[in-house]
Protein backbone atom coordinates (compact mmCIF):
# COMPACT_ATOMS: atom_id res chain seq x y z
CA UNK A 1 0.00 0.00 0.00
CA UNK A 2 1.09 3.51 -1.23
CA UNK A 3 2.30 5.64 2.18
CA UNK A 4 0.01 8.32 1.19
CA UNK A 5 -3.05 6.10 1.30
CA UNK A 6 -1.89 4.33 4.47
CA UNK A 7 -1.67 7.53 6.14
CA UNK A 8 -5.04 8.61 4.86
CA UNK A 9 -6.46 5.33 6.34
CA UNK A 10 -4.53 6.26 9.43
CA UNK A 11 -6.24 9.15 9.66
CA UNK A 12 -9.61 7.80 9.06
CA UNK A 13 -9.11 5.74 11.94
CA UNK A 14 -7.79 8.44 14.34
CA UNK A 15 -10.93 10.80 13.30
CA UNK A 16 -13.60 8.14 14.24
CA UNK A 17 -11.36 7.28 17.70
CA UNK A 18 -11.77 10.92 18.61
CA UNK A 19 -15.66 11.05 17.71
CA UNK A 20 -16.37 7.74 19.98
CA UNK A 21 -13.72 9.02 22.16
CA UNK A 22 -15.99 12.61 22.12
CA UNK A 23 -19.12 11.07 22.60
CA UNK A 24 -18.37 8.62 25.37
CA UNK A 25 -17.34 11.79 27.53
CA UNK A 26 -20.70 13.52 26.63
CA UNK A 27 -22.42 10.12 28.02
CA UNK A 28 -23.63 9.48 24.39
CA UNK A 29 -22.88 5.83 24.10
CA UNK A 30 -24.62 3.47 26.24
CA UNK A 31 -22.89 1.14 28.66
CA UNK A 32 -22.59 -2.34 28.28
CA UNK A 33 -23.69 -4.69 30.96
CA UNK A 34 -21.72 -7.91 31.43
CA UNK A 35 -24.19 -10.46 31.03
CA UNK A 36 -21.82 -12.97 32.92
CA UNK A 37 -21.97 -10.62 36.09
CA UNK A 38 -25.78 -10.25 36.37
CA UNK A 39 -26.21 -14.00 35.74
CA UNK A 40 -23.37 -14.73 39.12
CA UNK A 41 -24.41 -11.46 40.84
CA UNK A 42 -27.25 -10.86 42.74
CA UNK A 43 -27.46 -7.36 43.52
CA UNK A 44 -25.97 -4.17 41.77
CA UNK A 45 -26.56 -0.87 42.44
CA UNK A 46 -26.76 2.17 39.37
CA UNK A 47 -24.02 4.53 39.20
CA UNK A 48 -22.98 7.36 36.90
CA UNK A 49 -20.01 8.47 35.98
CA UNK A 50 -18.83 11.07 33.55
CA UNK A 51 -21.84 10.98 32.30
CA UNK A 52 -22.59 7.39 31.65
CA UNK A 53 -24.38 4.55 33.65
CA UNK A 54 -23.32 1.34 34.66
CA UNK A 55 -24.05 -1.00 37.21
CA UNK A 56 -21.81 -1.92 40.12
CA UNK A 57 -22.01 -5.06 41.81
CA UNK A 58 -22.47 -5.62 45.56
CA UNK A 59 -20.29 -8.64 46.24
CA UNK A 60 -22.24 -9.81 49.34
CA UNK A 61 -25.76 -8.43 49.80
CA UNK A 62 -26.91 -9.24 53.36
CA UNK A 63 -29.53 -12.03 53.72
CA UNK A 64 -32.55 -11.64 55.55
CA UNK A 65 -35.50 -14.28 56.14
CA UNK A 66 -38.48 -12.79 55.39
CA UNK A 67 -40.29 -15.45 58.12
CA UNK A 68 -38.00 -12.46 60.30
CA UNK A 69 -40.77 -9.38 59.89
CA UNK A 70 -43.73 -10.02 62.10
CA UNK A 71 -46.41 -7.46 62.36
CA UNK A 72 -46.37 -7.10 58.74
CA UNK A 73 -47.45 -10.53 57.98
CA UNK A 74 -50.30 -9.43 55.75
CA UNK A 75 -47.74 -7.07 53.39
CA UNK A 76 -45.42 -9.19 53.31
CA UNK A 77 -47.45 -11.96 51.70
CA UNK A 78 -49.05 -9.56 49.33
CA UNK A 79 -45.75 -8.96 48.29
CA UNK A 80 -43.94 -11.99 48.09
CA UNK A 81 -46.94 -12.62 46.25
CA UNK A 82 -46.73 -10.08 43.36
CA UNK A 83 -43.06 -10.74 42.98
CA UNK A 84 -43.93 -14.76 42.17
CA UNK A 85 -46.20 -13.65 39.57
CA UNK A 86 -43.43 -10.94 37.89
CA UNK A 87 -41.12 -13.82 37.95
CA UNK A 88 -43.13 -16.05 36.45
CA UNK A 89 -44.11 -13.55 33.40
CA UNK A 90 -47.61 -13.27 34.92
CA UNK A 91 -49.20 -9.86 35.23
CA UNK A 92 -47.18 -8.23 38.55
CA UNK A 93 -47.51 -4.42 39.69
CA UNK A 94 -45.04 -1.83 40.44
CA UNK A 95 -44.62 -1.90 44.55
CA UNK A 96 -44.72 0.96 47.40
CA UNK A 97 -44.13 0.13 50.30
CA UNK A 98 -45.19 2.89 52.99
CA UNK A 99 -45.35 3.21 56.94
CA UNK A 100 -43.81 4.50 59.41
CA UNK A 101 -40.14 4.05 59.94
CA UNK A 102 -38.45 0.53 61.36
CA UNK A 103 -41.24 -1.40 60.26
CA UNK A 104 -39.13 -3.61 57.82
CA UNK A 105 -39.78 -2.12 54.52
CA UNK A 106 -36.47 -2.07 53.64
CA UNK A 107 -35.73 -5.15 55.09
CA UNK A 108 -38.72 -6.83 53.17
CA UNK A 109 -37.07 -6.09 49.87
CA UNK A 110 -34.02 -7.75 51.09
CA UNK A 111 -35.97 -11.07 52.25
CA UNK A 112 -37.16 -11.33 48.17
CA UNK A 113 -33.98 -11.32 46.88
CA UNK A 114 -32.76 -13.82 49.57
CA UNK A 115 -35.98 -15.97 48.52
CA UNK A 116 -35.70 -15.52 44.94
CA UNK A 117 -32.40 -14.84 43.71
CA UNK A 118 -31.65 -18.30 42.87
CA UNK A 119 -34.72 -18.05 40.89
CA UNK A 120 -33.36 -15.44 38.63
CA UNK A 121 -34.36 -11.80 40.73
CA UNK A 122 -31.53 -9.61 40.97
CA UNK A 123 -31.90 -6.31 42.66
CA UNK A 124 -30.66 -2.90 41.26
CA UNK A 125 -30.80 -0.14 44.17
CA UNK A 126 -30.54 3.07 42.63
CA UNK A 127 -30.67 6.64 44.50
CA UNK A 128 -33.58 8.93 44.36
CA UNK A 129 -30.95 11.83 42.82
CA UNK A 130 -29.97 8.77 39.89
CA UNK A 131 -33.61 8.51 39.26
CA UNK A 132 -33.47 11.40 36.71
CA UNK A 133 -31.30 8.90 34.89
CA UNK A 134 -34.07 6.41 34.63
CA UNK A 135 -34.35 5.67 31.51
CA UNK A 136 -30.69 4.86 31.21
CA UNK A 137 -31.07 2.22 33.68
CA UNK A 138 -34.23 0.77 31.89
CA UNK A 139 -32.18 0.60 28.37
CA UNK A 140 -29.38 -1.31 30.15
CA UNK A 141 -31.29 -4.00 31.67
CA UNK A 142 -33.30 -4.83 28.11
CA UNK A 143 -33.00 -8.38 26.82
CA UNK A 144 -31.42 -9.77 30.02
CA UNK A 145 -33.23 -13.20 31.02
CA UNK A 146 -32.92 -12.27 34.54
CA UNK A 147 -36.17 -10.41 36.26
CA UNK A 148 -34.79 -7.11 38.17
CA UNK A 149 -36.28 -5.22 41.06
CA UNK A 150 -35.07 -1.38 40.61
CA UNK A 151 -35.23 -0.13 44.02
CA UNK A 152 -35.28 3.09 45.44
CA UNK A 153 -35.54 3.39 49.32
CA UNK A 154 -36.80 6.27 51.98
CA UNK A 155 -38.68 7.82 48.66
CA UNK A 156 -39.43 11.45 48.94
CA UNK A 157 -39.94 14.63 46.37
CA UNK A 158 -39.78 18.36 46.87
CA UNK A 159 -40.87 20.34 43.66
CA UNK A 160 -38.48 20.50 41.16
CA UNK A 161 -36.93 17.55 41.52
CA UNK A 162 -35.31 16.01 38.34
CA UNK A 163 -36.19 12.51 39.19
CA UNK A 164 -40.30 12.75 39.86
CA UNK A 165 -41.10 13.10 36.18
CA UNK A 166 -38.79 10.17 35.23
CA UNK A 167 -40.09 8.15 37.44
CA UNK A 168 -43.87 9.05 36.74
CA UNK A 169 -43.39 8.15 33.00
CA UNK A 170 -41.68 4.98 33.82
CA UNK A 171 -44.73 3.83 35.75
CA UNK A 172 -46.77 4.54 33.38
CA UNK A 173 -47.46 7.47 30.68
CA UNK A 174 -44.27 6.77 28.61
CA UNK A 175 -44.62 5.93 24.74
CA UNK A 176 -41.61 4.09 25.56
CA UNK A 177 -42.90 0.54 27.35
CA UNK A 178 -41.02 -0.35 30.27
CA UNK A 179 -39.23 -3.98 29.77
CA UNK A 180 -41.33 -6.29 31.47
CA UNK A 181 -38.06 -7.93 33.44
CA UNK A 182 -38.54 -4.72 35.35
CA UNK A 183 -40.63 -3.79 38.50
CA UNK A 184 -40.10 -0.82 40.28
CA UNK A 185 -40.03 -1.01 44.08
CA UNK A 186 -39.99 2.04 46.84
CA UNK A 187 -40.08 2.26 50.32
CA UNK A 188 -41.48 5.48 51.73
CA UNK A 189 -42.58 7.26 54.97
CA UNK A 190 -45.17 8.93 53.02
CA UNK A 191 -47.50 7.44 51.59
CA UNK A 192 -48.28 10.58 48.34
CA UNK A 193 -44.35 11.09 47.90
CA UNK A 194 -44.60 14.64 47.89
CA UNK A 195 -45.17 16.93 50.89
CA UNK A 196 -48.43 18.97 51.15
CA UNK A 197 -49.49 21.79 52.17
CA UNK A 198 -52.19 23.43 54.23
CA UNK A 199 -52.91 26.07 51.18
CA UNK A 200 -53.65 22.98 48.31
CA UNK A 201 -56.33 21.62 50.93
CA UNK A 202 -58.04 25.03 50.46
CA UNK A 203 -58.11 23.50 46.75
CA UNK A 204 -60.63 21.08 47.67
CA UNK A 205 -64.36 21.51 46.98
CA UNK A 206 -67.76 19.53 46.74
CA UNK A 207 -70.16 20.52 43.56
CA UNK A 208 -73.66 21.47 43.57
CA UNK A 209 -74.24 17.35 43.31
CA UNK A 210 -72.53 16.27 46.75
CA UNK A 211 -68.85 15.50 44.96
CA UNK A 212 -65.43 15.88 45.91
CA UNK A 213 -63.34 17.84 43.62
CA UNK A 214 -59.28 18.21 44.85
CA UNK A 215 -57.13 21.20 43.55
CA UNK A 216 -54.82 20.44 40.67
CA UNK A 217 -51.75 20.85 42.94
CA UNK A 218 -52.90 17.87 45.01
CA UNK A 219 -54.29 15.81 42.22
CA UNK A 220 -50.81 16.25 40.74
CA UNK A 221 -49.10 14.92 44.06
CA UNK A 222 -51.54 11.86 44.10
CA UNK A 223 -50.67 11.13 40.41
CA UNK A 224 -47.30 9.45 41.58
CA UNK A 225 -47.92 7.31 44.06
CA UNK A 226 -51.76 6.34 42.48
CA UNK A 227 -49.11 4.65 39.34
CA UNK A 228 -48.00 2.04 41.90
CA UNK A 229 -50.00 -0.76 41.25
CA UNK A 230 -49.63 -2.16 44.66
CA UNK A 231 -49.35 -0.34 48.34
CA UNK A 232 -48.42 -1.83 50.96
CA UNK A 233 -48.81 -0.18 54.70
CA UNK A 234 -46.24 -1.15 57.26
CA UNK A 235 -47.48 0.80 60.55
CA UNK A 236 -46.33 0.86 63.56
CA UNK A 237 -46.91 -2.23 66.16
CA UNK A 238 -49.16 -2.06 69.60
CA UNK A 239 -47.26 -3.94 72.84
CA UNK A 240 -48.05 -7.16 72.23
CA UNK A 241 -47.04 -7.43 68.36
CA UNK A 242 -43.80 -5.37 69.80
CA UNK A 243 -42.82 -7.97 72.57
CA UNK A 244 -43.84 -10.89 70.36
CA UNK A 245 -41.22 -9.36 67.66
CA UNK A 246 -38.64 -9.12 70.75
CA UNK A 247 -39.00 -12.82 72.06
CA UNK A 248 -38.60 -14.32 68.37
CA UNK A 249 -35.27 -12.14 67.96
CA UNK A 250 -34.10 -13.46 71.36
CA UNK A 251 -35.12 -17.06 70.66
CA UNK A 252 -33.25 -16.05 67.42
CA UNK A 253 -29.92 -15.26 69.38
CA UNK A 254 -30.57 -18.21 71.72
CA UNK A 255 -30.77 -15.49 75.31
CA UNK A 256 -31.44 -16.91 78.09
CA UNK A 257 -32.69 -14.83 79.33
CA UNK A 258 -36.28 -14.82 82.29
CA UNK A 259 -38.96 -14.12 80.40
CA UNK A 260 -39.85 -11.20 83.44
CA UNK A 261 -36.39 -9.25 82.67
CA UNK A 262 -36.89 -9.33 78.86
CA UNK A 263 -39.95 -8.08 79.14
CA UNK A 264 -39.38 -5.23 81.49
CA UNK A 265 -36.05 -4.53 79.67
CA UNK A 266 -37.29 -4.52 76.05
CA UNK A 267 -40.59 -2.03 77.17
CA UNK A 268 -38.12 0.71 78.99
CA UNK A 269 -36.14 0.43 75.82
CA UNK A 270 -39.05 0.63 73.60
CA UNK A 271 -40.31 4.11 75.90
CA UNK A 272 -36.36 5.44 75.59
CA UNK A 273 -37.11 5.79 71.87
CA UNK A 274 -40.30 6.16 71.48
CA UNK A 275 -40.88 3.32 68.90
CA UNK A 276 -42.17 0.14 69.29
CA UNK A 277 -41.08 -1.27 65.96
CA UNK A 278 -39.42 -4.53 64.56
CA UNK A 279 -36.19 -2.40 64.21
CA UNK A 280 -36.36 -0.71 68.17
CA UNK A 281 -36.69 -4.94 69.07
CA UNK A 282 -33.85 -5.60 66.85
CA UNK A 283 -31.78 -3.13 68.35
CA UNK A 284 -32.87 -3.83 71.78
CA UNK A 285 -32.05 -7.47 71.39
CA UNK A 286 -28.64 -6.61 69.87
CA UNK A 287 -27.70 -4.75 72.76
CA UNK A 288 -28.89 -7.29 75.37
CA UNK A 289 -26.61 -10.43 73.62
CA UNK A 290 -23.65 -7.95 73.70
CA UNK A 291 -24.34 -6.75 77.19
CA UNK A 292 -25.16 -10.68 78.49
CA UNK A 293 -21.77 -11.81 76.42
CA UNK A 294 -19.45 -9.28 78.86
CA UNK A 295 -21.64 -10.34 81.85
CA UNK A 296 -19.79 -13.99 80.80
CA UNK A 297 -16.61 -12.79 80.39
CA UNK A 298 -16.02 -11.08 83.53
CA UNK A 299 -14.18 -13.08 86.35
CA UNK A 300 -16.00 -13.81 89.39
CA UNK A 301 -17.19 -11.56 91.71
CA UNK A 302 -17.26 -8.83 89.47
CA UNK A 303 -20.15 -6.77 89.25
CA UNK A 304 -23.06 -7.30 87.01
CA UNK A 305 -25.09 -5.18 84.35
CA UNK A 306 -28.68 -5.93 84.59
CA UNK A 307 -30.08 -2.70 83.23
CA UNK A 308 -29.61 -1.22 80.01
CA UNK A 309 -27.76 2.13 80.28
Amino acid sequence: MEPEKRWRRLAESLERVLVLVERWLQGEIPAEVDSRAIAEGRAFRFERARGRGRLVAIPAPEPFDLADLLGVERSVERLARNTEQFLAGLPYNHVLLYGERGTGKSSAVRGLLTRFGARGLRVVEVRKADLAHLPDLLSLLRGHDEHFLVFCDDLSFSEGDAGYRELKAALEGSLDAPPRNMCLVATSNRRHLLSERRSENREVRVDEDGELHVGEAIDEKLALSDRFGLMLAFFGFDQKTYLRIVEHHAARAALRVPPERLRSESLRWALERSSRSGRTASQFVNDLAGRLALEERKPPGAPRDEEPM
